[in-house]
């Protein structure tokens, strides 16, 4: 192999796939990414076995070739760079070489990197994935013990939909029409790694191919049982309160302050034209607050964990909100200025 490539180029290409890239790693080659010259580009790849990660810039190649290095040592050299890099394969020994500076590297043969790539996909669509995945995130659970709710509930048809839950809250965002295909599920690593805007989405029973430009993400699935998220969703919740989405953030941020335990109930109590904000903490003291609010209905008390408050209000925009309740022990249906996109906070007791 030898090449010479722009170092904003190598720089953005190592970037791109380092991403996927563990820092520790008890199989030495998933610290490398897989470099591949020819044709007047470099191909890199990068991966952890779940994910895999390929992007290509154009360089000149000069005698093509295929190795894996260390991916956060040829990143960091791309980043200091003061010049066009050159880099070059001679026997073992692979040279990096940018201005006066010269580096020998270690590597490992490119035909015992490990590839995802195989294998045909049922539906392919066009799809702002990204904005589909966000308003619902926050809410994948982070529990091991349930590893299918480690990830975001995908599905085709009439209207996308993606869910996440970790059992607390559930968030649903509904979106475009796209082609049928049997709900998956997608892991938070992956949901995280998408790109911003539309992409070229390919799936298939086992994996998740998302190409953005010359970006490509090959991914698995979570191989589980999503649940029924429909049979969760409040239907007949008649009691509604609307209240500004900053001023209820704002106040159950304000309230929590007194307790440094993480889940700190926030007691509610809604009356016709306010809602009252409560935490007591054995340890601090008592926090109370009061915003107000648009209720008609009979007066109502309803704990929740105020970090999920701010969590779920914090994915919808400024502007009015509704909880509709049905009794202090129901979910909460919450909906905003979000088109698609419902969500559910279980009560706590308080």
């Amino acid at each position: 192999m030898n090449l010479v490539i722009r170092k904003e180029d190598l720089a953005r290409a190592v970037g791109a796939v380092a991403k996927v890239v563990e820092a520790r790693n008890t199989i030495p080659i998933l610290s490398n990414i897989l470099l591949d010259a020819g044709d007047g580009k470099l191909k890199v790849t990068g991966t952890d076995l779940d994910i895999e990660a390929s992007t290509s810039v154009e360089a000149t190649v000069n005698v093509p070739g295929r190795l894996t290095v260390n991916a956060k040592l040829l990143g960091d050299l791309a980043k200091k760079a003061t010049g066009d890099v050159t880099m070059t394969l001679d026997t073992d020994r692979f040279i990096v070489k940018y201005g006066r500076s010269r580096f020998t590297l270690q590597t490992l043969p490119a035909e015992d990197f490990p590839s995802l790539t195989s294998g045909a996909y049922t539906a392919e669509f066009d799809i702002d994935l990204a904005a589909l995945f966000a308003p619902v995130s926050f809410a994948i659970s982070t529990e091991e013990t349930r590893y299918y709710l480690n990830g975001v509930y995908f599905r085709g048809g009439d209207e996308a939909v993606a869910v996440a839950t970790d059992g607390h809250r559930l968030a649903k965002h509904v979106g475009p029409t796209l082609p049928a295909f049997d709900g998956i599920i997608v892991p938070r690593k992956t949901v995280g790694l998408i790109p911003k805007g539309t992409v070229t989405v390919s799936v298939s029973a086992a994996k998740i191919r998302i190409a953005s430009g010359d970006l490509v993400l090959t991914s698995k699935l979570i191989d589980g049982t999503f649940p029924d998220y429909e049979r969760v969703i409040p239907r007949s919740n008649d009691k509604v309160v609307t209240v500004d989405r900053d001023s209820i953030m704002k106040a159950a941020d304000r309230v929590a302050t007194v307790s440094s335990e993480r889940g700190r109930a926030v007691k509610m109590t809604i009356a016709p034209g306010s809602v009252r904000l409560v935490v007591n903490s054995a340890d601090a003291g008592t926090a109370e607050d009061e915003i107000e609010a648009e209720y008609s209905g009979e007066p109502l008390d309803i704990g929740f964990n105020a970090q999920y408050v701010r969590d779920v209000f914090g994915t919808l925009p400024a502007g009015p909100v509704s909880l509709a309740l049905a009794d202090s022990g129901s979910p909460a249906l919450v909906t905003g200025g979000l088109d698609g996109w419902t969500g559910v906070l279980m009560p706590m007791r308080v």
